[in-house]
């Protein structure tokens, strides 16, 4: 484990959306060094179909603004589709949008950018210690 490392629970599995090469190689190498399983998409709208056809992560990491299907959009799609299923931990990752339209589209936590990676930890493990992993794998 890296200096990182906090009282996470090992391994999360993380989805990380974003359309910006730096950030997914940044976030996705990061997070994978400290034993998370994690997995990379381009836009919102492959973060909402996977999630349709049964993807089960612990978190997702959304960038809020992409081509294709913005974060705010995907996060409102995932809601939607949820039906008393157990509530999917987002986290918005943006450097324009604030909190209050994150929230509003129905994410947990805010993360601007450029990315703090002690910043990224302290929203993992707060959300860890409040959520727990989430479906079966």
């Amino acid at each position: 484990m890296t200096a990182h490392a906090t009282k996470i629970p090992l391994p999360l599995r993380i989805l990380v959306v974003e359309d910006m090469k730096v950030y997914q190689l940044l976030a996705s190498n990061l997070l994978a060094k400290d034993g998370h399983d994690v997995t990379v998409m381009e836009n919102g709208l492959q973060a909402v179909e996977a999630i349709k056809e049964g993807l089960h992560v612990d978190v997702i990491l959304m960038d809020v603004e992409m081509p294709v299907m913005d974060g705010l959009t995907a996060t409102a799609h995932i809601r939607r589709t949820e039906n008393g299923a157990k509530r999917q931990l987002i986290i918005a990752l943006t450097a324009t949008a604030n909190p209050e339209q994150c929230k509003a589209a129905g994410m947990d936590a805010y993360l601007p950018k450029p990315l703090a990676i002690p910043a990224l930890y302290e929203v993992l493990e707060h959300c860890s210690q409040h959520s727990g992993p989430n479906k079966p794998r």
